[in-house]
C-alpha cells in the first residue's frame, strides 16, 4: 500500500537510538528510504539492519553535526545513495553538564553544547535546503520544553534549545513561498537514553526518575514511538510551518 513517503528520502541525524532511530524506523516503515546518521557506528549500523530485517531500506553514514565538513558530506552522500532529498530531522543533540549555575558555567560546556544543539542543527540545515527546495518537503528540528521555560542548573542546554525555536521560526519564513516546511518538536521527558543520563538508569527505587514522572500531568514519561508519531505528523502536514510543536504530557500546560 502506498503512503505519503513512499520512495521519499529522509535524513535523519541523531538516529543511532532514541527518538531518532524510533523516527528512523517510523518512516521506513511507511516506505520512506532513511539515511540514519549519527557518531556512533555500531549504533547506527545497528538501525540500518533492523530497519533492513522488517523490509525497509536504509543506509548508516558517520557524521558529526557540530562540523559543516561533515554535515555536506551527510548531504552528499544522501544524494549520491538515493538521487535526492525530501525530508530531514534534525534530531543530533547533547544535554551538556547538568546541575550547574551560571556563574559554574564554562567554556568548554558552552562550546559543547552550543556546538551540537544549534551550530549543528543551522549546518544541517544550511546544507540540506538547497536539496529539499527541489523537491518541495519538510524539515523537523528537535527542541524540548527547556526551549519555552527556564531550569535552574541546565541554563546553557535551556539556552540552546531556546535558539533552536528562533532558527526554526526564521528559516520557515525564509523558506514559506519556496515550497519547504521548518517546524520543531518541543518534547517533555521521553525515555531515551539522554533521560537515563539525566535521572539515572534505575527504574525502581530512583527518586528522581518518579518525580519526572510525576512533573508531567499524565503521571509518566512519554514513549520513542510517541515522538516518533509527532516527528511524522510535522513532516506531513502541508499546512504546519513555523510552529514549535509541544509533545511534554501536559508539563507545560501548568
Amino acid at each position: 500500500m502506498n503512503t505519503p513517503f513512499q520512495d521519499k528520502v529522509v535524513l535523519i541525524t541523531g538516529a543511532t537510538s532514541g527518538i531518532g532511530a524510533a523516527v528512523a524506523h517510523e518512516l521506513a516503515a511507511r516506505r520512506a528510504k532513511v539515511v540514519v546518521s549519527g557518531r556512533r557506528t555500531p549504533e547506527g549500523e545497528a538501525v540500518v539492519k533492523g530497519i533492513q530485517d522488517a523490509g525497509g531500506i536504509a543506509a548508516f553514514f558517520k557524521a558529526d553535526t557540530s562540523k559543516e565538513a561533515e554535515v555536506k558530506a551527510l548531504v552528499d552522500f544522501t544524494i549520491r545513495t538515493y538521487g535526492r532529498l525530501d525530508y530531514a530531522f534534525n534530531n543530533a543533540g547533547v544535554e551538556g553538564t547538568p546541575g550547574l549555575t551560571t556563574e559554574q558555567q564554562t567554556e568548554e560546556n558552552y562550546r559543547h553544547t552550543f556546538d551540537i544543539n544549534v551550530f549543528g542543527v543551522l549546518m544541517s540545515m544550511k546544507h540540506e535546503i538547497p536539496e529539499i527546495v527541489k523537491n518541495g518537503g519538510a524539515i523537523v528540528n528537535t527542541s524540548s520544553i527547556a526551549g519555552q521555560v527556564g531550569m535552574p542548573g541546565f541554563g546553557l542546554y535551556v539556552a540552546s534549545k531556546h535558539a533552536v525555536n528562533g532558527l526554526t521560526r526564521s528559516a520557515a519564513l525564509e523558506l514559506a513561498k519556496r515550497g519547504v516546511r521548518v517546524n520543531a518538536v518541543a518534547f517533555g521527558g521521553i525515555q531515551t537514553p539522554m533521560l537515563d543520563r539525566f535521572v539515572g538508569e534505575s527504574k525502581t527505587d530512583n527518586p528522581q526518575r518518579d518525580w519526572l514522572a510525576g512533573a508531567h500531568p499524565v503521571g509518566r514519561v512519554g514513549t520513542t514511538e510517541e515522538a516518533a508519531l509527532a516527528v511524522v505528523a510535522l513532516l506531513e502536514n502541508a499546512f504546519i510551518t513555523g510552529t514549535v510543536l509541544t509533545v511534554d504530557g501536559g508539563w507545560t500546560a501548568q
